[in-house]
C-alpha cells in the first residue's frame, strides 16, 4: 500500500479550514494544522479529527510533512514559503502571492535549486467551464482575442461576516477588493489571453461598514497580445455573479462562473451556444484543486498556476493599486 503524504495547513481561518476539509475529503493525505490562535486551532482540530495541531510556526516547519498549504495573511506568504522550500518540501500558496515583490526572486531561485514545486491557489483555474473555454481559445477556433471584459460582484459580508476583524481590513495584509477578489479575475484573464502590459484604474470604499479599504474597482488595460480589456468588481451587490467575456476575430466566448457554463457565438444572426458543466457545490473547486496539487507533488501533473504566473499577477495587483492611488497609467 502506498503511504499517504503528510500535508501541513498553515493558518486555519476561513480559507484554511476549507483547505483542511477539502484535502481531508480527497482521502489522499494525512492533514496537520498550524495556527497561533488557541481557540481556533483547538476547534478545527476537534471538528476534523486532527491529531497534529501546532501552536507555532517554528515547531510546525520542523515537523514531518511533505507539502504545506499557506493560508496566512498575504504578507507572510513568501517568508513561510522560503522556510518550506529550504526544507525541500512543496507548497501551495493562497492568493495573492504576496503584498509586494520582496524576496519573490529569492523564492524562485530556491524552488529551482531544490527541485520542488510551488503552486498558487488561484482556484478558478480548475473551474471546468473556464478550463474548457481556455482550451477552445488555445485551439484557434475563434481566432485571435482582441477584447476582454470581466465583471464580478458579491455581498462580501454574507460570505465573510468577520471581514472587519481579519486580513481584509488592511492592504498591508492583503486586504481590499483589489488584492482579495479582483486578483482572481485578473489571474483568470491573464491565463486566457496573456499578461497585461499597461493599465489605468480607479477604486473607492463605497459601502462596506467597519473598514476603509476599497470595495469597488474598475480597471482598463491592454494585454501584451494587443487585446484591450476592462475589469470591474464590487463586494457589496446582492447577486453573486461573475463573468469573463473574450471577443475574438471570429467569435465571442463567455464564462459565466455563477451559472456553471461557458458560451460561444460566431454568427450575429444566431444565438448563444451553451456548454454547461456539472453543478458545483462550494467545496468542489477546492477539492479539485487539492487533488491536482497532490498530483503535482507526486510528479503526475503540472501546477495549475505556477510561481512565475502568480508572480506576474502580483505585479499586476501592484500596478492596479499604484494606478488607483496615483491616478495615472502604469506600464508593467
Amino acid at each position: 500500500m502506498i503511504s499517504k503524504p503528510n500535508l501541513l495547513v498553515v493558518g486555519v481561518g476561513s480559507i484554511g479550514e476549507r483547505h483542511t476539509r477539502c484535502f481531508q475529503g480527497t482521502g489522499r493525505a494525512n492533514v496537520a494544522i498550524c495556527d497561533s490562535n488557541d481557540t481556533l486551532r483547538t476547534d478545527i482540530a476537534q471538528r476534523y479529527g486532527i491529531t497534529h495541531a501546532f501552536a507555532n510556526w517554528s515547531e510546525a516547519v520542523e515537523s514531518d510533512f511533505d507539502a504545506a498549504v499557506i493560508c496566512t495573511p498575504a504578507h507572510l506568504h513568501i517568508p513561510m514559503a522560503i522556510d518550506i522550500v529550504n526544507r525541500k518540501r512543496h507548497a501551495l500558496i493562497e492568493k495573492p502571492l504576496s503584498t509586494n515583490y520582496e524576496r519573490v526572486d529569492e523564492l524562485k531561485q530556491l524552488v529551482e535549486s531544490h527541485g520542488v514545486t510551488v503552486m498558487a491557489a488561484y482556484v478558478l483555474r480548475v473551474h471546468p467551464s473556464l478550463a474548457a473555454m481556455k482550451a477552445a481559445l488555445d485551439s484557434g477556433r475563434f481566432g485571435k482575442p482582441v477584447h476582454a471584459t470581466g465583471c464580478s460582484g458579491q455581498h462580501f459580508p454574507t460570505y465573510r461576516p468577520a471581514y472587519r476583524e481579519i486580513y481584509y481590513r488592511n492592504r498591508a495584509t492583503g486586504g481590499g477588493a483589489i488584492q482579495d477578489a479582483l486578483t482572481h479575475l485578473i489571474n483568470a484573464a491573464e491565463w486566457l489571453i496573456g499578461p497585461i502590459d499597461t493599465l489605468a484604474a480607479d477604486c473607492s470604499h463605497q459601502v462596506l461598514e467597519g473598514v476603509e479599504v476599497e470595495d469597488t474597482v474598475n480597471v482598463i488595460a491592454r494585454h501584451q497580445s494587443g487585446a484591450l480589456a476592462s475589469y470591474s468588481l464590487n463586494q457589496h451587490q446582492a447577486p453573486q455573479e461573475s463573468t469573463l467575456t473574450v471577443v475574438c476575430e471570429r467569435g465571442t466566448v463567455r464564462c459565466e462562473f455563477h451559472a456553471g457554463r461557458w458560451r460561444w457565438q460566431t454568427d450575429p444572426t444566431d444565438c448563444w451556444h451553451d456548454e454547461p458543466c456539472e453543478p458545483l457545490e462550494r467545496d468542489d473547486l477546492f477539492t479539485a484543486q487539492a487533488n491536482h496539487f497532490l498530483d503535482v507533488t507526486a510528479g503526475l501533473a503540472k501546477p495549475t498556476c505556477s510561481l512565475d504566473e502568480a508572480a506576474r499577477t502580483l505585479k499586476t495587483n501592484q500596478a492596479v493599486l499604484q494606478a488607483c492611488d496615483r491616478r495615472e497609467w502604469v506600464t508593467l
